[in-house]
């Protein structure tokens, strides 16, 4: 299961990674999110070592969200070295997330 970051340790978890992050903006009460969950649970536990998969959960940590111009969940952003460099709105199907992260 991916790890849930919030505001207080984004900056760590997920800026400060060196390499790649792939960032599941996502709430609770979101059919789509719970459906693209265990695809994201499969491609940590697949690219381990070379992609950091973590969770926000919009309503624990709207801030974070507002940043980053969060308007609809699920929403995925790829960061590399702290800077977002690629980004999907909507559940997607795995080979997509996959070319998200290539």
């Amino acid at each position: 299961m991916s790890e849930i970051v919030s505001s207080n340790d984004f900056q760590a978890k997920v800026l400060d990674v060196p390499g790649k992050v792939l960032v599941d903006f996502f709430a609770t009460w979101c059919g789509p999110c719970r459906m693209v969950a265990p695809v994201l649970d499969e491609i940590a536990a697949e690219k381990a070592g070379e992609v950091t998969v973590v969770k926000v959960d919009i309503d624990q940590s709207p801030d974070i969200a507002t940043r980053y111009g969060v308007a609809s969940v699920p929403t995925l952003i790829v960061f590399e070295n702290g800077q977002p460099i690629r980004q999907t709105v909507g559940a997607q199907p795995k080979q997509n997330l996959l070319a998200l992260l290539a």
